[in-house]
């Protein structure tokens, strides 16, 4: 084979595909070799438990989900409770002496208070605990019918973890009335660079409130709206975790504020990051790139990189590629495509393909 500056003649098929059967890929140097280790053994674990959890966790549109829980998204239907470590201002009107500010509330969920002592008040809402204050100061005898006013400060016993595609992803106080919308933004909003065309809310609940859906991952026909379905775990009491889909683009753009949900304890924000492939060698950006469009050619691919280098073996490029677990070694004569009119034999991309750009020899 007769190389030059500019590639290699081009000569035998333009694309070439084989099966790497002896666990070693012919015709690369150790460092190649080393690299497209390093990132196979990189793209292991990120997300992968999320994303199993995922898999294996019954999923709904935010329309199934609304459609059988009609007030998750009412706020006058989600009344907080307070737990430990959360802080509240309690006043009793006509009475200064009694009112009390920043009472934090302590880890196993009690409160002192003037004249009724301590009092537990994890698990009660705000409505809850002015009941309790007025009827303990009511049985004492000390004011009848006392007027008491409580509210939340800070929320600091219930959390939402924000992950993924987003540029200050972990974990955040969850405070009353806050949405999906409110969480992304306390975590540094979307990075689209990355992504950020889906959410996804993991919600912990109890099944009374979630519709059944068998054994299936994704949904098929719901029954009618509204129905009453009991499930074997809401039988039991325990609590589910389900995930619910969110399509961004047109919340982000104000267009569909029902999928702005109201966020509940322990729910996780997932933003799925695109896939990616890679290109290491001889190209000017080698690197990790976004999968972000639909389709991605080698030819498109090599331009983001900011094309070949001078010395590059451009009819030796490479995809290395796994499929259903078999490693393959597509060997592409990059010439044919860009300058020989073989355009229809650019080869799609897949999300994980590395491609290898080897060096020439002059």
């Amino acid at each position: 084979m007769v190389c030059f500056i500019s590639g290699c003649l081009i000569t035998g098929d333009v694309v070439r595909e084989t099966i790497v059967s002896s666990g070693k890929i012919e015709g690369l140097k150790k460092p190649e070799l080393d690299k497209i280790a390093e990132i196979k053994e990189s793209a292991k674990g990120k997300e992968d438990n999320l994303k199993n959890v995922i898999k294996a966790t019954t999923n709904y549109t935010i329309m199934e989900y609304l459609s059988h829980n009609s007030e998750a998204n009412n706020p006058d239907s989600m009344d907080f409770t307070v737990g430990g470590y959360d802080v509240i201002d309690i006043t009793v009107y006509e009475e200064p002496d009694l009112s009390r500010e920043n009472v934090r509330i302590s880890a196993d969920g009690y409160i002192s208070f003037p004249l009724v002592g301590r009092l537990k008040v994890d698990g009660l809402t705000t409505s809850e605990i002015e009941s309790l204050i007025s009827d303990k100061l009511a049985q004492g005898e000390y004011i009848l019918n006392a007027h008491v006013s409580v509210t939340v400060k800070e929320f600091k016993s219930k959390q939402f973890m924000v992950l993924g595609s987003v540029k200050s992803p972990g974990s955040y106080p969850l405070q009353a009335k806050e949405r999906v919308l409110d969480a992304i933004s306390k975590a540094g909003g979307i990075d689209f660079d990355q992504g950020g065309k889906e959410a996804m809310v993991i919600r912990t609940e109890n099944s009374v409130s979630t519709p059944e859906r068998g054994n299936e991952k994704r949904s098929p026909e719901l029954g009618n709206k509204g129905d009453k379905i009991v499930t074997e775990k809401e039988k039991s009491g325990e609590d589910e975790k389900i995930v619910i889909r969110i399509e961004l683009n047109s919340l982000l753009k104000g267009g569909d504020q029902m999928s702005n949900i109201l966020l509940a304890d322990k729910d996780l924000i997932y933003i799925p990051r695109a896939e990616s492939f890679y290109i290491i060698g001889q190209v000017q950006k080698p690197g990790s790139y976004p999968y972000l469009e639909k389709e991605v050619t080698l030819v498109e691919a090599i331009t983001k990189a900011g094309g070949f280098t001078p010395t590059a073996a451009r009819n030796r490029t490479r995809i290395v590629r796994v499929e259903d677990g078999v490693e393959k070694i597509i060997e592409v004569q990059v010439d044919a495509i860009t300058e020989s009119g073989q355009k229809g034999k650019d080869v799609l991309l897949r999300p994980g393909d590395v491609i290898v750009v080897p060096e020439g020899f002059f």
